[in-house]
């Protein structure tokens, strides 16, 4: 079993505590005379505040294996900050729904709202400076949503974007190429079109991976048969070139990678192998994250979970109750101690940043999960890291889920307290 930490806990019944027990019981044996005696040992007693902030979780496997238990000076390598360590700074206030956030050469972010928009926000001092707007169909979960740098850019200087449409009367999603000149949205080409659109479930998250191509997390719209119809490209992943072209190792010859998905919203590569990771929102039961493999078909709506046998590609980790996971980045820098090599996303439903520590170097499982911030900020849909490990997170309070204050939608600086002095 694994700890899940609560929010400025640190990790209970992690290693530290295991050699503690260790010490102590060889103790009580020698004080004892026991040494030879085949008695078990008593249950493990943990004071109130640990009981109070802790609780068991299970892999889609079964119960995750406990961290193997090792000397102090590891255990010391390897205790991750806590919220309690951590500040949290307003950016940037007034925002309606900010669904991506990429850094610019500059250091800026580049943003997109759900309503058309396009921002530059300077840093640190966080001020709006308005890019562009598009026309774009924003009901329900429709509108502007991701989108991705070219990876040569400023000398390409084009971004990536999927967006809703009318097409013909009815929403319709489309992966374009816009230029950018400064704080100019210029030139639209559109690459991909007619990718079926809803009021629900539309994804969508963009990136280009460490393969050159531009992936995209498409929902199901609410149709959840269209997840199952390779012909759509609804309830997909999909991996294209800069013109829009299927890559041309896609198992199928199209432009899908894998299939059977629900809704997808947040995409993230592997530092070391460059898969790819997705989160993803199940019904009422069993959100997850799923390792991407090629062709390999994710069961919705077949079925809500698997356990990896069968036609069926089983996650690595769930939740239920669900939690709305959103977007998600792994975190490569030192800044933050203890946190290098961890997946971090946010989270609308439960309104919190976690960070899982993988069980191993492929991210094959889950051995901790630590929960911040959690309700402090309301509904969190978007996340950026900068080269240093400096956090931004976006709030997501007006998408008519939220409780909006007068300063949503806003952007969020994270960084530890110690790095401010």
């Amino acid at each position: 079993m694994f700890q899940k930490m609560k929010p400025l806990a640190r990790y209970a019944a992690g290693p530290t505590r295991l050699l503690r027990l260790g010490i102590g019981l060889v103790m009580l044996l020698l004080a004892l005379g026991l040494a030879g005696c085949q008695e078990q040992e008593s249950p493990t007693t943990v004071s109130s505040e640990t009981a109070a902030t802790s609780e068991t979780a299970a892999t889609s496997e079964g119960a995750a294996p406990e961290p193997t238990p090792g000397g102090s000076e590891d255990t010391a390598a390897r205790e991750a900050a806590a919220e309690d360590d951590l500040m949290v700074e307003t950016v940037t206030t007034g925002l309606n729904v900010p669904w991506e956030m990429r850094f610019l050469p500059s250091g800026d972010l580049l943003v997109t709202e759900r309503t058309g928009r396009f921002l530059r926000i300077t840093l640190p001092e966080g001020k709006p400076v308005p890019v562009g707007q598009i026309e774009v169909v924003a009901v329900g979960e429709s509108g502007l949503l991701g989108f991705d740098l070219d990876p040569q850019f400023p000398e390409s200087p084009y971004i990536y974007v999927v967006y809703t449409y009318s097409h013909r009367g009815s929403p319709a999603n489309r992966l374009s190429r816009f230029t950018l000149d400064g704080d100019s949205l210029g030139e639209e080409k559109v690459l991909l079109d007619g990718i079926p659109a809803g009021r629900i479930h539309d994804g969508s998250r963009v990136a280009f991976g460490p393969d050159g191509y531009l992936w995209m997390t498409m929902g199901e719209t609410g149709r959840s048969t269209l997840a199952q119809d390779r012909d759509s490209l609804a309830g997909k992943v999909l991996r294209v070139d800069t013109e829009g072209r299927p890559a041309p190792d896609n198992p199928f010859g199209t432009s899908v990678f894998t299939w059977g998905h629900r809704n997808p919203q947040g995409l993230a590569f592997h530092p070391q192998t460059g898969q790819a990771f997705v989160t993803e929102h199940g019904p009422s039961e069993n959100d997850e994250i799923n390792a991407l493999v090629a062709g390999e078909n994710y069961g919705w709506p077949v079925v809500t979970r698997v356990d990896g046998a069968g036609e069926f590609h089983g996650p690595i980790y769930t939740w239920t109750p669900t939690i709305a996971p959103a977007d998600a980045s792994f975190y490569t820098a030192g800044l933050i101690p203890g946190w290098q090599g961890s997946f971090l996303f946010v989270t609308l439903k439960e309104q919190d940043l976690r960070r899982l520590e993988p069980t191993d170097e492929q991210f094959t499982g889950v051995s901790e999960e630590q929960i911040l911030f959690d309700g402090a900020f309301g509904r969190l849909r978007a996340l950026a890291i900068d080269d240093q490990g400096t956090i931004y997170l976006g709030t997501s309070n007006r998408d008519g889920r939220g409780n909006p204050t007068a300063e949503d939608d806003r952007i969020l600086r994270v960084r530890p307290k110690q790095a401010a002095k």
